[in-house]
């Protein structure tokens, strides 16, 4: 492992494999442990070599893994100097991937009201925008990840994929090129956040009804009740979150 806490172990043999799956799971390792704070900013990771040799991997594999690390700005490797986890504020937090490690232990609360802070921002004047420009595909596409949410409910992985869909279709119906690139963005926080709200009891509420209000006001062409539906959904989704962490 790369700093003297947490302690060193080798990656699973079960995520063993050759080439992107050795590399994807010491990344994922290394990225874990920065993420959730083990490895603090400005902490050096140990060796090449050693490291390697900690987590029973290939020189190879392991300078892969800083690689990734270091393209979601959570290190930086100097000649002479080693590598350094870098400040918070340099990491690509909104990356997918970063998203998924920062909610792969408990997350840190700051984190979490960082995310509902950018989508209480960016989501409300989405809505907004759907309305406005919606056609009947960005409709369609709405109603229909609406209804597997309901078949499905966010219990289940196939309900949070019909949540994601839901999310990826609003911010594609406001027809904003910079918007819809934060999809991937803001439907991975959605769904990392409904499945953490989950892991020690179940859904204190049916988030369903909130959504189908954000898409009966698209669908109505009514901006001010879009907008006005999906703050009420992130603020509700914010309190779920609150009473979990």
């Amino acid at each position: 492992m790369p700093t003297e806490e947490p302690e060193t172990k080798s990656i699973p043999k079960s995520t063993r494999g050759s080439g992107r799956r050795l590399r994807g799971a010491v990344a994922h390792y290394l990225g874990t442990a920065i993420v959730s704070g083990q490895i603090a900013p400005g902490e050096k990771l140990t060796g090449e070599i050693a490291n390697a040799e900690a987590l029973d991997v290939s020189r190879s594999a392991y300078r892969e893994a800083v690689q990734v690390l270091t393209a979601k700005g959570l290190v930086e490797s100097r000649p002479k100097a080693g590598t350094r986890v870098l400040p918070r504020s340099r990491w690509n937090i909104l990356d997918p991937t970063v998203l998924a490690w920062a909610f792969s232990a408990e997350p840190d609360v700051s984190f979490v009201r960082d995310l509902f802070e950018l989508r209480s921002v960016v989501e409300p004047a989405a809505a907004r925008f759907a309305a406005e420009r919606r056609d009947k595909d960005d409709i369609k596409a709405m109603k229909d990840a609406l209804a597997g949410m309901r078949r499905h409910t966010l219990a289940t992985e196939a309900g949070r994929a019909a949540d994601k869909a839901f999310h990826d279709a609003l911010l594609r119906a406001t027809h904003n090129d910079a918007m819809i690139a934060l999809s991937a963005s803001i439907s991975a926080a959605v769904s990392w956040t409904t499945e953490f709200k989950q892991r020690s009891r179940a859904l204190p509420r049916d988030p369903v009804p909130d959504h189908a209000k954000v898409c009966d006001a698209i669908a109505a062409g009514d901006p001010e009740a879009a907008s006005a539906a999906m703050q009420t959904l992130v603020e509700l989704a914010l309190e779920d979150t609150r009473s979990v962490m």
